[in-house]
């Protein structure tokens, strides 16, 4: 039978269809008999043609990974002995791996115990002194280990000793790659016995990589992977030896002679590694070496008549795709991008500076292009620290290479300007003038035909402009007529593309301003939306984004009407086209119109909310890597399980599959999750009520994603279970029977620990901030509700502590104490304790101050810990701001904290930043309005440094927080204050410019005092009646000031009209009638 066999084999590996789909019945046919097992073991031992014994080794192993408790004993034992001889006298490798993973399936089922010889085989072959036998040895506990890492962990300190000798076996690559893949595996099983002997492995794992780098690149680039997991799994054990593997993949990078892929493999290491421990990258004085390195590299200039991918003009690119091109070039701007996230820019700039201005100064094309780079990538993670110190010379270096000789330079420094219009909010489009006229005249002067080019400038111009608001007016027209006329002439899809997708841009700063172009845009829309080539899918797909963006901005009278057409065109589009981005784009268009539809869109929610389910549901885009050892049709024999007893599968292990090494997801699949996740929330939200039949659930199916590998994902479940939790109470609130709010009560149940699991665990501070965000959203918008059970606030208030001590998973909790007594931070690690932040104010008022003045005393050396004189500015203004937040929601139960508070907060009203010194004055305010009879003796301290603030201050939002300070003052204790003296001062500084929040205290004290004293108060009516009128009818005070207002200016025409006449006669005209138009109003 056995030649049977090895016949039927033989046919199919043949390239005939027919050949083969008759052998692969006969060998169904051939499975059905219990002697088949033995017989293919005879062709694995005995056939000279090594595929077919490789083909054997597969078919065993896959029936036995099904069907071993049907394999009597003694089979069993003469399997154990087979493979164990066989693998001895193969002289092929890929058979020998073969007969390994079979080898692996049977110690699976059977254990070590139960399996002595494998172990003692393993013993005597890997230290051989046989070089084959060696690499047989290693070949086979390499396999074993990792298809049960678990059973050999009483043994990890004895293979650590033997791979302290067999990693400087040099010359021998089987060996060196095994002992290292076998390394890897157990990095993530190791207790701490084993760390200590794990760490002293280190520099022979590195002799070992550079030997394999000599021999075979492909096998050193998988080598590198246990770097990767020791980082992911006890990044520990690299500290030790951080300075050493740091310098080893610098040299790797550094070397133009090794192959692209292992030079971006030891990038990434460094990357990584950054993430994970940028104190101890900065501490052991790293960050220079590591930029010396970076940047020859990514000023490299391309091979000769060669361009960088992202500058050839021949082909259409796309600016996200261009920054995922794996090349050691793009992968160094990469770098240098991790380190802007994650050092403090204190750090950074100094030493990037060096490279930075003789490069942006060198008559290299490619040199500068270098500097551009680098200046954009720092605008992400150091944009507070550019936009306060650096921001105006940065900007101007980038106008400047907006007009270089060389195309190069001009696209990088788009790209930059980009990055800047991205990131570098509000304060960029302050230089609007100066940036606007430089973008549309590149966009006028451009050769439609250099599409890579235009590209970047549509990039550039769409980040700008989305973020000027009202400032992009005097632009509009002209943006307008060049987009349009774009949209009308071009033949190129691509233009059309990118057109739509500005006008979304321009729509979201122009908002009613787009109103007379609408009629020309919804029509060019109307028409690319229907039409369904293939080609023509991105302008399709794009056009949908905008038109959602449209809905967004331009609001319900303009889009109400269209917004029924508009749902059933989404409908339409996901049933008739397949395409995940189109899907992606559908969601974000329903979620745009439930804004405006509120529960009008009840008819629609069964069909959108399906569609959400099946997308999060869908397993698309899920690609499978199969080991390349296996090049040939393997054959399946499910079709003959099924005619077994279905009883067997039940009581099978897992199918852990060896020839699949791993699973990837397209991004577009990633993303229509993603999208899908955070269409769901806002529909909940907005349609209220009528989502309720949906909510449990699109509930369950979101909730199924908390764990996600894919963080963007993640992120948006975070984001969306809140927004649940928050369109469940809304409803309780407007109809409150039991059952909505128990369901609420389970809900809250469910989702409040997995956000403190994931702020604790998580690796990603931007998921962590997402998650603090949501739940800060929760506590204002749920307030007791969300606290009913009584250990939540303890757990809520917990996690938020282990946020402000930097001891959760994302804020590396294991640095060494003292890596950052300087008090900087890179500005990520500081906004994810400034999110935290913004929940403790949230929780007082959510609770009351009574509850919450313990938790308060436990947060308080926390946050003052912040006001450190080598603290930073921004560090400062958290913790001030925090503080007097706090001290709003403590309301009277603040007063036991004032003598802690007091001296910081006149510290801080002294601070040279105005954010310091805005907030520190705010905070003076509240701490007396709150603290009352604990802060009278303190009043003639406080009033002086008022004082001379407003005496010499520049800031306007500092001087709109005096004049509310003050007025907390005067209605805390008006005895205490020389009101004759301040009232003027404070008139003078009035109307308020900036912080309008303050217009309710400032005119609440003047209502206060003419009800104490009236005459005090008349005598200013001429200044009260001048700054009455500049705010009258407009968003700068609310309604209840303007109500409390016009009381006062009633009684005062009542008691003192003459001295009210004077006042409106004062004024101009218009004002003057405004303000009686107003007293005549009943």
């Amino acid at each position: 039978m056995a030649g049977i066999l090895e016949s039927i084999l033989t046919n199919l590996l043949q390239p005939d269809n027919a050949v083969i789909q008759q052998a692969t019945a006969q060998l169904k046919e051939a499975f059905k008999d219990p002697a088949v097992l033995a017989m293919m073991c005879e062709v694995l031992t005995a056939s000279s043609n090594p595929q077919i014994r490789q083909f054997a080794a597969v078919l065993v192993r896959r029936r036995l990974t099904k069907h071993w408790k049907q394999v009597n004993l003694e089979l069993r034992e003469n399997l154990k002995s087979l493979v164990l001889e066989a693998i001895q006298r193969e002289p092929e490798h890929k058979v020998r791996h073969a007969v390994a993973q079979l080898a692996a399936i049977i110690l699976k089922n059977e254990t070590l115990q139960k399996w002595p010889q494998l172990l003692h085989f393993l013993q005597q072959a890997s230290r051989s002194s046989v070089p084959e036998q060696r690499q047989v040895g290693l070949l086979l506990l390499s396999t074993v280990v990792e298809a049960s890492p678990e059973a050999f962990q009483p043994h990890f300190r004895d293979l650590l000793r033997l791979f302290h000798q067999t990693l400087t076996d040099r010359g021998n690559k089987v060996v060196l790659h095994y002992s290292i893949q076998t390394v890897t595996v157990m990095v993530s099983y190791m207790g701490t016995d084993e760390m200590n002997l794990m760490r002293s492995l280190i520099p022979k794992i590195i002799s070992a990589i550079r030997e394999l780098i000599r021999l075979d690149e492909v096998q050193a680039i998988e080598a590198m992977e246990v770097f990767d997991e020791m980082m992911e799994s006890e990044v520990s054990i690299i500290i030790q030896h951080l300075s050493e593997v740091v310098h080893f993949c610098l040299e790797i990078a550094a070397n133009r002679e090794l192959g692209d892929n292992l030079r971006v493999k030891a990038l990434s290491c460094i990357s990584f590694l950054i993430k994970l421990k940028s104190k101890a990258i900065v501490k052991q004085k790293l960050l220079a070496p590591i930029l010396n390195t970076l940047f020859p590299i990514m000023s490299a200039e391309p091979p000769l008549g060669e361009m960088d991918p992202e500058d050839n003009e021949e082909q259409d690119s796309d600016m996200e795709e261009d920054a995922e091109v794996q090349t050691p070039k793009h992968f160094s701007v990469q770098v240098v991008d991790m380190l802007a996230l994650h050092l403090p820019p204190e750090k950074l700039f100094p030493q990037l500076t060096l490279l930075m201005e003789p490069a942006l100064l060198s008559m290299n094309p490619y040199q500068r292009k270098a500097g551009l780079m680098c200046l954009a990538v720092l605008s992400e993670g150091c944009a507070d620290h550019i936009r306060h110190k650096h921001l105006q010379p940065m900007l101007q270096i980038v106008c400047q290479a907006l007009g270089d000789e060389n195309q190069v330079v001009r696209n990088a420094a788009l790209f930059a300007l980009g990055q800047f219009s991205e990131n570098l909010q509000p304060d960029i489009s302050n230089f609007s003038e100066e940036i606007m006229p430089l973008l549309l005249n590149y966009f006028s002067s451009l050769e439609p035909s250099h599409i890579g080019h235009l590209e970047k400038v549509y990039y550039a111009l769409e980040n700008f402009v989305e973020n000027l608001g009202p400032k992009i007016q005097p632009y509009l027209p002209t943006l307008m007529e060049r987009v349009l006329a774009s949209l009308r002439e071009s033949e190129r899809n691509r233009i059309k593309e990118l057109s739509v997708s500005t006008i979304g841009s321009i729509a979201t700063a122009a908002e009613s301003l787009l109103l007379p172009y609408f009629p020309a845009v919804i029509e060019h829309l109307k028409g690319y939306l229907v039409n369904t080539h293939e080609d023509f899918r991105p302008v399709q797909i794009q056009s949908l984004e905008t038109l959602g963006l449209l809905a967004r901005t331009l609001g319900k009278d303009v889009f109400l009407p269209l917004s029924e057409e508009c749902c059933q065109l989404g409908l339409s589009l996901s049933d008739q086209v397949d395409d995940p981005d189109l899907r992606r784009c559908t969601y974000s268009l329903f979620g745009a119109l439930s804004l405006m539809m509120g529960d009008s869109i009840s008819s629609h929610l069964e069909k959108i909310t399906t569609l959400m389910r099946l997308s999060l549901k869908s397993t698309e885009g899920v690609v499978t890597h199969y080991s390349e050892n296996i090049s040939f049709l393997l054959f399946d024999d499910d079709e003959a399980e099924e005619e077994e007893d279905s009883q067997i599968h039940d009581e099978e292990i897992e199918d852990d599959d060896p020839d699949i090494e791993g699973f990837t997801v397209e991004n577009a699949y990633i993303d229509e999750k993603e999208d899908a996740c955070v269409a769901l929330g806002e529909i909940a939200l907005n349609a209220s009520g009528a989502f309720i039949p949906y909510l449990e659930p699109c509930f369950e199916e979101v909730f199924k994603h908390h764990e996600s590998p894919h963080m963007n994902i993640r992120k948006a479940v975070y984001e969306t279970l809140g927004q649940f939790c928050r369109a469940l109470h809304k409803v309780c609130q407007n109809s409150p029977p039991q059952q909505n709010s128990a369901a609420l009560q389970k809900m809250l149940d469910l989702v409040f620990p997995v956000y403190f699991k994931a702020i604790q665990e998580d690796k990603e501070r931007l998921v962590v901030m997402s998650i603090l965000e949501a739940m800060n959203d929760i506590i204002k918008d749920c307030k007791s509700t969300a606290m009913q059970d009584a250990r939540r606030l303890g757990e809520i208030c917990q996690v938020v502590r282990l946020v402000l001590q930097q001891k959760t998973c994302c804020q590396d909790p294991e640095a060494e104490d003292g890596d950052d007594d300087d008090g900087q931070q890179a500005e990520y690690d500081s906004m994810l304790i400034e999110y935290a932040g913004e929940g403790i104010p949230l929780i007082a008022l959510a609770v009351g101050g009574q509850m919450f003045a313990p938790y308060f005393a436990g947060f308080l050396p926390l946050l003052l810990s912040k006001m450190k004189p080598n603290s930073s500015s921004s560090d400062k203004s958290f913790a001030v701001g925090t503080i007097a937040e706090t001290v709003q929601a403590l309301g009277p139960f603040s007063a036991q904290f004032l003598p802690r508070l007091l001296p910081v907060l006149l510290a801080g009203a002294r601070e040279d930043n105005e954010e310091v010194r805005s907030n520190s004055v705010f905070g003076l305010g509240v701490v007396v309005e709150h603290g009352k009879e604990a802060a009278f003796e303190h009043y003639p301290k406080i009033l002086g440094v008022l004082s001379s603030i407003i005496a010499q201050e520049e800031n306007i939002r500092v001087k709109d927080n005096v004049c509310g300070a003050v007025s907390r003052l005067i209605m805390t204790s008006p005895e205490r204050v020389p009101v004759d003296q301040v009232l003027p001062v404070m008139l003078k500084s009035m109307p308020l410019k900036d912080d309008f929040e303050e217009n309710t205290t400032t005119f609440n004290c003047i209502a206060f005092l003419y009800k104490e004293n009236p005459e005090q108060v008349v005598q200013h009516m001429k200044e009260i009646v001048r700054i009455f009128s500049h705010v009258l009818g407009t968003e700068e005070i609310k309604p209840e000031t303007t109500a409390t207002l016009l009381l006062l200016l009633k009684d005062v025409a009542q008691r003192f009209p003459q001295e009210l006449q004077n006042a409106i006669m004062s004024l101009p005209a218009d004002k003057a009638t405004k303000i009686n138009t107003a007293l005549a109003a009943p």
